[in-house]
């Protein structure tokens, strides 16, 4: 099966079998491994990326639903050698730690301020209720995104 999408801004076409998850096709056949393949049941969130401006956990997609798709992962946030806003944000803030995480919360996160860039800290909550992390206590990740929330330009995210 031949799978034309748009990654980062870049067009890629894959020939994996279209049974093969998303993930599985960014991390082994195009090289961006951003996201991280860690329970393989859409339940952590730490494979996350917008795919046609949708939140979604890239093992559960399919590559064969995936044709002319638009996707953005944690790779194609952050601009010319600079990190993003909610990746400097969560640094600042102690969001990180062992680091497994941090792509699907950054995705979230960026998505989130993108579509409302003042929410509240229900609204924060509810965003990265799909991510989970084993480190850090959700403290740090929190403040990072609080803090970009109250920004007057929303953090720029």
């Amino acid at each position: 099966m031949t799978v034309s999408l748009t990654i980062n801004g870049d067009q890629h076409t894959s020939t994996a079998a279209g049974w093969e998850s998303l993930l599985s096709v960014m991390r082994d056949e195009i090289g961006l491994r951003g996201s991280k393949d860690a329970c393989d049941q859409g339940e952590c969130g730490s494979c996350s990326v917008v795919l046609d401006g949708t939140l979604v956990c890239s093992c559960l997609i399919m590559i064969g639903d995936c044709e002319d798709a638009s996707i953005t992962t944690v790779e194609g946030l952050a601009g010319s050698g600079a990190l993003h806003a909610v990746q400097e944000a969560l640094l600042d803030e102690g969001g990180v730690q062992c680091g497994f995480c941090t792509p699907g919360f950054v995705v979230a996160g960026a998505h989130l301020l993108e579509a409302n860039p003042h929410p509240t800290e229900d609204e924060i909550r509810e965003a990265l209720s799909g991510n989970i992390c084993r480190c850090t206590g959700y403290g740090g990740i929190l403040r990072a995104l609080e803090l970009l929330s109250n920004a007057p330009s929303g953090g720029d995210a």
